[in-house]
């Protein structure tokens, strides 16, 4: 999978940061004054463009996405 072929919106990196931090969509919603809804919809999307339907992709796809984020800081 190649990370740099995703788009990747800075709201789609904030949900992953937080994401792979641990936070719960509740929790990303309170920190980012969002619905959860919204926080799904986020990863839905994200998701959808990288073409991942299984879960381990899913956790996998947002922990390439955030060490690529602390590569470019």
């Amino acid at each position: 999978m190649n990370i740099d072929l995703i788009k990747v919106t800075p709201r789609d990196q904030q949900v992953l940061d937080l994401l792979v931090q641990g936070c719960s969509n509740k929790e990303i919603a309170g920190q980012l004054s969002i619905s959860p809804r919204t926080v799904k919809q986020h990863l839905r999307t994200l998701f959808l463009r990288a073409g991942i339907r299984e879960g381990r992709k899913r956790v996998r796809l947002a922990t390439a996405v955030f060490e690529r984020a602390e590569v470019k800081s």
